[in-house]
């Protein structure tokens, strides 16, 4: 709790703040979201659950810690509807919005109208593809909602996942990076990661040194005009400088993740991987 959170910072600072989707990271009083520095949450608390209306009473949805119990969409459309329907309400104001799709995590559940759009694949990777296909509309609907109040000038925008594919479960393939969800293989950390900001960032290039979630906190701040805390380091860093070119070098020279008994540590280009009950590998990602 001692740990502000981004929305806690950016709201001191005058910023309207809402959180749609999967929370995971805390239940009890004090530890929801409407608790910690977000105005508006609509959600639900757990890691998983169904994306089917009337199929959870065990695990409600949550509006700003209340159940909700009168939800008919598909989840991946109720929150697209949720997070559209926070920008409008505080396009005069500057916001952070936090959308957290649970879409494409199980269960593996998709609605005939995603789909029946693909009519050449079968089993799970048919309905892994709807569930795709709806996240891929649901985001378009929140970027197209900052395009028609005319902010996408003034506005920075994150997406990325939390984890490679879990190829197991659902078919999904993470080439040409080896692994998967759960893994320290380049195929389990290392994702897609997308920043927009139009005016300020260029378009279509792709930047290739590490980054991390983490910096999405630092650079927030920064875009917004909020100054660094001093009274600790915060593990991110702004990207801002880096991605416009006024910066050279690299934002980290190392990260570390853990895991149990599994590590990896990434140095420069080496990386060094200790998967559970294996020895510990070393690779020159430049070179493999």
């Amino acid at each position: 709790r001692s740990e502000p959170t981004l929305a806690e910072r950016l709201k001191a600072a005058g910023y309207a703040t809402g959180m749609v989707g999967k929370w995971h990271i805390g239940f009890k009083e004090g530890l929801r979201p409407h608790e910690r520095g977000f105005d508006y949450h609509y959600g639900f608390l757990s890691g998983a659950r169904t994306y089917m209306p009337g199929k959870a009473e065990n695990d409600p949805l949550i509006r700003n810690g209340q159940p909700v119990t009168n939800e008919k969409e598909y989840l991946t459309d109720a929150f697209a509807r949720e997070a559209v329907a926070f920008v409008d309400r505080s396009k005069d104001q500057p916001f952070l919005l936090y959308v957290a799709f649970n879409a494409v995590h199980s269960p593996l559940e998709a609605t005939d109208q995603y789909i029946s759009r693909f009519p050449n694949l079968s089993g799970t990777r048919k309905i892994h593809a709807g569930m795709v296909a709806a996240m891929d509309d649901a985001v378009g609907r929140v970027l197209g909602k900052v395009r028609a109040l005319g902010q996408e000038e003034n506005t920075l925008i994150f997406f990325y996942s939390d984890n490679g594919g879990p190829t197991p479960q659902t078919t999904a393939s993470n080439e040409p990076l080896r692994g998967y969800k759960g893994q320290f293989y380049e195929g389990g950390i290392r994702v897609p990661f997308l920043v927009q900001w139009k005016g300020t960032l260029p378009a279509g290039v792709v930047y290739r040194e590490m980054v991390m979630g983490f910096d999405c906190h630092a650079t927030a701040l920064a875009a917004a005009g909020v100054p660094l805390p001093t009274d600790k380091l915060l593990d991110g860093v702004n990207l801002l400088p880096f991605l416009t070119g006024k910066q050279s070098g690299r934002p980290h020279e190392q990260l570390f993740w853990r895991a149990g008994q599994k590590h990896a540590a990434r140095v420069g280009d080496w990386k060094l991987v200790q998967e559970r009950g294996g020895e510990p590998q070393l690779f020159n990602l430049k070179a493999d």
